[in-house]
């Protein structure tokens, strides 16, 4: 891999990621841009404990453009876009519309591929190797900035999801705490490890799992199975077999299979509803140990929390999306129509 770092016109980072080492990225932006303002704002809410996002700046954000006029896609001619050169494999910058920034943060957009196209699931093993190498390296160079805490690589996939950009990418947020859904994890990890004598939560749910019915499939560094209490109609966690607490601490052999895998997912999920049914709309997300102090998770260290991605998707059958509604999002109970066995078998019938 081959990474070269670069500005845009209005001073954001745009960082390149070649398989081939003798690529030259040299083109400059030439669009007239200002440099970017942003609002973004951390608020805390005093009865939950939790942070809001205020970002004003984002509600003029590029919006459903026409794919000839993709931000997304590499430059040519005229058309200037937020990728200055006429190719890439694999790019991230610097979001010009994020939610967190400065102080609060950073975010940015990772473009898979060039082929506006495309999605994740299409891309060859060595093109989502190189995928994983750029998240692996933007979470290396993401944890020392002094703001951040926790890094959150992730994809949202389908306008049903709320995507506005068509083009295949994903984001980066990192964030200048560690979020909600880890610290809970964080909880049940320490109580489990006093209330047991030490052993791990992770490792014991990953345990029960392989010796029950929910799993996907299972290769020699890698494990997919719906877990017991799914809160989405057909949801994925894929672990490594090896604990480790971040993409950082994945071994040449985990990093060498995962495209296999991962690419393997994707393409059931596009054919849990039959072919005739539009591409699945999906949320991928990989969950990593924050890079700060631990110390309110009593007797926890980062080396105890297992890096682990979860995908699912917010249809729940044909022509039928499942919706946080009021038990979900008034509560936070989730009510979910698709019992997490019948998932599992059905994400087993449709492999390749």
């Amino acid at each position: 891999m081959k990474k070269t770092s670069t500005r845009l016109a209005d001073g954001r980072e745009l960082i390149y990621y070649d398989s081939r080492d003798d690529s030259v990225r040299d083109a400059v932006d030439r669009r007239p841009l200002d440099r970017t303002v942003t609002t973004s704002e951390v608020r805390r809410d005093p009865l939950l404990g939790d942070a809001v996002a205020i970002a004003s700046h984002r509600q003029g954000r590029t919006y459903h453009p026409p794919a000839g006029e993709c931000p997304l896609c590499p430059s040519e001619g005229d058309r200037l876009s937020e990728i200055p050169d006429s190719s890439y494999d694999v790019a991230v910058f610097e979001n010009r519309f994020p939610s967190l920034a400065g102080d609060s943060g950073r975010c940015e957009v990772v473009c898979f591929t060039s082929d506006h196209d495309a999605s994740f699931a299409d891309l060859t093993e060595a093109q989502a190797g190189l995928v994983l190498e750029a998240w692996t390296d933007r979470t290396a160079e993401l944890s020392h900035l002094p703001s951040v805490e926790q890094v959150f690589c992730f994809e949202n996939r389908g306008a049903e999801i709320g995507v506005t950009l068509g083009h295949p990418h994903g984001q980066i947020y990192a964030y200048p705490f560690t979020t909600p859904r880890t610290a809970l994890m964080l909880r049940s990890l320490a109580a489990h490890k006093e209330a047991t004598g030490g052993e791990n939560l992770f490792d014991s749910v990953l345990e029960r799992e392989l010796a029950g019915e929910r799993v996907v499939l299972e290769t020699d560094h890698w494990v997919a199975f719906v877990p017991y209490s799914a809160h989405w109609p057909y949801e994925v966690h894929l672990y490594p077999r090896r604990r480790v607490p971040d993409l950082l601490g994945l071994d040449e052999d985990a990093r060498t299979e995962f495209p296999q895998v991962y690419l393997e997912l994707l393409r059931r999920f596009d054919r849990i509803f039959g072919e005739d049914e539009p591409a699945t709309p999906y949320i991928s997300a990989w969950h990593q140990a924050p890079f700060g102090t631990l110390e309110e998770f009593d007797g926890v260290v980062r080396e105890d929390f297992a890096l682990h991605l979860e995908l699912f998707t917010i249809r729940r059958t044909s022509g039928k999306l499942k919706f946080l509604a009021g038990s979900e999002s008034g509560m936070n109970v989730f009510i979910n129509d698709v019992p997490p066995e019948t998932a599992a078998q059905r994400l087993r019938e449709v492999a390749s």
